[in-house]
């Protein structure tokens, strides 16, 4: 944990960057961080539609709100999303509202198609394995080491989800956060994903309902932090 001084103020922040209390939030702590996050020419009205925006939600209902419902709610697309907060949604306009996912998180999908063929001996041992499993997720369900991952753990994560079936786009995403988060170390943004894979936010709405980090990001097995 470390302190940010901002107007002679000491905000208690985390070691990723958040505010460690969403009740010390003010303009000043939001004002003071922009520039950490690529907002070099100070916070214009359409940022702050986006950050009171987040920070009415939580007060509201005690949650982080989706990217897509933020974006909704200030009739912004992802490009327009990307040119306010270039460092991303959760890591840069939730962190400028004093926000995480973690607050507030309210805490048998299908397998790749190689999967639904007949099983030999072998398959139907590993898939047995697979059913018996047991993860370590943090208190958000989150898997606490992306080491740990396998397809078994996003079918039956999905399921839990309300995604009753994994398509192969589903499968693409998933498998497009994992190879750049093992090249990289840092889980990609809204913005590189959606343009990674051709997809506006409406398309990543439809295939993952709970959100990026809620949805998409923890059938990855990996986590923001």
């Amino acid at each position: 944990m470390e302190g940010k001084t901002a107007d002679a103020r000491e905000y208690r922040i985390d070691d990723d960057g958040f505010l460690v209390d969403f009740a010390d939030w003010d303009e000043g702590f939001a004002e003071s961080m922009a520039p950490r996050y690529g907002i070099t020419r100070g916070l214009t009205p359409r940022h702050w539609d986006v950050i009171r925006y987040i920070r009415k939600t939580f007060a509201e209902y005690g949650q982080c709100p989706l990217v897509y419902h933020t974006c909704k709610a200030n009739g912004l697309r992802i490009h327009n999303l990307q040119e306010l907060f270039p460092s991303g949604y959760l890591r840069g306009a939730c962190r400028l509202a004093g926000v995480t996912y973690r607050q507030g998180y309210h805490g048998s999908g299908s397998l790749p198609a190689a999967a639904a063929r007949p099983a030999s001996a072998p398959q139907r041992e590993a898939e047995l394995a697979a059913a018996t499993k047991v993860y370590a997720v943090d208190v958000h369900g989150f898997l606490v080491d992306p080491g740990q991952w396998d397809e078994a753990y996003a079918a039956h994560r999905a399921a839990e989800m309300k995604i009753p079936d994994l398509t192969s786009m589903h499968w693409q995403v998933l498998r497009f956060l994992r190879e750049r988060h093992a090249d990289s170390g840092v889980v990609p943004t809204i913005y590189e994903t959606c343009a990674a894979n051709g997809l506006e936010l409406e398309d990543l709405e439809r295939l993952f309902p709970d959100g990026y980090q809620r949805g998409a990001v923890k059938l990855a097995g990996l986590r923001v932090l």
